[in-house]
């Protein structure tokens, strides 16, 4: 399958609305729910404009998983870019009908060739559930190594990161 990923813009609202809706049960399987206000077209409308705003000031990246069709298959974002750091933190989820099609892990080899070298950073950190093997097994094949927080910020997440200088 080709797939690409498109930075995201205004003009991707309904089509991102229409995806978040239709895959909401499924992601709230795996992810804490956005809260029933997320679904309405008029908050959404406002939280997006929010996400602009935070990649026109280069603290974010969000991006849309894009099949050859132009039809939405996931979200593909960095976020909380520490410039001076040098580290952003990585988000990912693709749709119900994807799921399970190696499409995560393509787009995120995509993502780390066509997208992170223009975002200054040196490393990006990621994590997941503890049960969430299938994330797991994304970031692991794309080159993530998995790292104990310690006493730093307990959680019940797994973390992993990846030095960009290993991204080629």
């Amino acid at each position: 399958m080709m797939i690409s990923i498109e930075k995201l813009s205004i003009q991707n609202a309904a089509s991102l609305f229409q995806f978040e809706v239709y895959n909401r049960a499924f992601f709230e399987k795996s992810v804490p729910s956005r809260g029933d206000a997320y679904y309405q077209y008029d908050h959404f409308l406002r939280g997006l404009q929010a996400l602009l705003d935070e990649q026109a000031q280069g603290i974010s990246f969000f991006g849309l998983i894009k099949n050859s069709q132009g039809d939405i298959l996931g979200r593909m974002n960095l976020v909380d870019i520490e410039k001076d750091e040098g580290i952003g933190h990585l988000g990912y989820r693709v749709g119900e009908d994807t799921a399970g099609k190696g499409v995560a892990s393509q787009a995120l080899k995509i993502f780390l060739a066509e997208h992170v070298p223009q975002l200054a950073v040196k490393t990006i950190c990621a994590k997941t559930t503890t049960d969430n093997i299938s994330s797991q097994k994304v970031l692991l094949k794309n080159g993530f190594e998995p790292y104990d927080m310690g006493l730093e910020t307990p959680d019940d997440f797994l973390h992993f990161h990846l030095g960009v200088q290993r991204v080629r």
